[in-house]
């Protein structure tokens, strides 16, 4: 017997482990230790039905980023989120499944590498010029934005790849998931719940009141109403393609544009607001030769009309106020640009002065998301402009990679948005008018820090340009 347990000891090592483990359970000096203990084996059988099936941690994932809050721990700028073990799960069962990963020497494919290869090579400057805490933070962050990326080509080129017909249906889950958290955040603001861990100080005065912006379970009230402009990009493109061709019914879809509507106008985001506009045109004109304006736009009118009248009605005084930024934003546009903008004309002149006088820092920046967190500019900046931020953090290369990303994203969903096959001709219409108020949206926010939101605006990508990669 010692014989062969010398032999092939690797047999008897997961038994052996076993055991220690149950012994430690048994001799924990108190209970709570010992069930911290047990807690890592329940996990175990749930993480091999998560496995079992490719694409069930993306569901499981998406489901926690949509509808959890941040865990309320002393960890990161916002606290952990549950989200986060999804990703993990999901690493594992790329690694299980490496002979299912197909490599495609695609344009986006490659233009996702190099971007996400510069932000890594931004976070060594990070530690170089703001110490290493901060230089922890910006690799921290680009991790954060990796998942996005890993989303993509897991579904574009990995375990998780599905044809568009097949996404339909985890389209409509996701769909349902997302009102049931715009829905909240709607509950959230009227009621003004406490807070979830970690959130972004955002108020509103009104006469009656100080309140806090709409944010449901998201961090910012601005990550909320990108994801609403996001889906009813969506919704537009439903109502503009035929019954059969959409992945919810048209009364889901007016049921869900009212609630994305007023979820978006209490989170008193004006540039999810231009966001949406902006898709909303690309689509029409997308389908201006084959589509009926006035039902679309009837339809359009008529859940924005609700959506209105329901805040009206709640929420009189809120109302009002929402009504006076927007008319203000048109109508002192250019003559009180600074006021307008929130104090971000300031900031931008500082990081522009800067850049003038440090022209070096100019090609390959201070690294990633280094401007909130550090005073090597003489003071924390927010800069709250995608395109200047990577140009002061990453360099002429960085915003240069970047800028040739959204391109190819533009030009793949094109693609698709130009396919015989309708459903996938539905995806890319739905990703390229998105994209197209996205980077519109880019000049008044960071969006692609939006780690909880961004991996599914990849994965709808990453389904339109499935057919285009496995014939590349």
């Amino acid at each position: 017997m010692i014989e062969r347990v010398l032999a092939r000891p690797w047999r008897f090592a997961a038994p052996a482990l076993a055991g220690i483990y149950a012994a430690a359970m048994a001799l924990a000096p108190k209970p709570a230790m010992a069930l911290s203990l047990a807690a890592p084996l329940a996990a175990v059988p749930f993480a091999y039905w998560a496995i079992l099936k490719r694409d069930r941690w993306l569901t499981l994932f998406f489901a926690a980023a949509l509808l959890l809050p941040p865990l309320p721990l002393g960890l990161g700028n916002s606290g952990p989120h549950p989200a986060l073990v999804f990703v993990m799960l999901g690493l594992l069962v790329g690694v299980l499944s490496l002979g299912e990963w197909r490599a495609h020497d695609a344009p986006l494919n490659n233009a996702f590498g190099i971007f996400l290869l510069i932000l890594l090579g931004s976070a060594a400057e990070a530690m170089l010029y703001s110490g290493a805490s901060v230089g922890l933070g910006s690799l921290m962050r680009v991790m954060l934005f990796g998942i996005s990326v890993y989303v993509f080509f897991y579904a574009a080129c990995g375990p998780g790849a599905r044809e568009p017909s097949d996404a339909f249906k985890q389209t409509r889950l996701l769909y349902w998931m997302a009102v049931a958290s715009a829905l909240f955040a709607c509950v959230d603001f009227y009621f003004q719940f406490p807070a979830p861990a970690g959130y972004g100080a955002q108020f509103i005065w009104l006469r009656s009141g100080v309140y806090r912006r709409a944010q449901g379970i998201f961090y910012e009230a601005s990550t909320l109403g990108n994801l609403c402009a996001f889906f009813l990009a969506m919704i537009a493109a439903a109502l503009l393609s035929p019954r059969r061709q959409a992945p919810v019914s048209r009364r889901g879809l007016l049921l869900g544009g009212m609630i994305f509507a007023a979820a978006l106008v209490l989170s008193y985001s004006r540039g999810s607001l231009i966001n949406a506009l902006v898709a909303i045109a690309v689509l029409v004109y997308l389908n201006r030769s084959r589509i009926r304006l006035g039902r679309f736009f009837l339809a359009v009118a008529g859940a924005a009309l609700a959506s209105g009248l329901a805040v009206r009605a709640l929420l009189p005084s809120f109302a009002g106020a929402y009504w006076m930024r927007v008319s203000t934003s048109v109508e002192y546009l250019f003559s009180e640009t600074e006021g307008l903008l929130s104090g971000r004309v300031a900031s931008w002149r500082a990081v522009l002065a800067f850049l003038a006088q440090h022209p070096w820092h100019a090609l390959f920046g201070i690294g990633y998301k280094t401007l909130p967190y550090s005073d090597y500019l003489g003071r924390t900046v927010i800069t709250d402009n995608m395109y200047l931020s990577l140009l002061a953090e990453t360099g002429i290369v960085g915003l240069g990679a970047m800028l040739w990303l959204n391109l190819q994203i533009l030009r793949s969903a094109w693609r698709a948005a130009a396919s015989p096959d309708p459903r996938r001709r539905f995806f890319g219409s739905w990703i390229f008018a998105f994209w197209a108020g996205q980077m519109v949206q880019m000049f008044s926010g960071d969006l692609l820090t939006y780690w909880r939101v961004l991996p599914l605006y990849f994965w709808v990508l990453a389904v339109a340009v499935r057919h285009e990669h496995s014939v590349s």
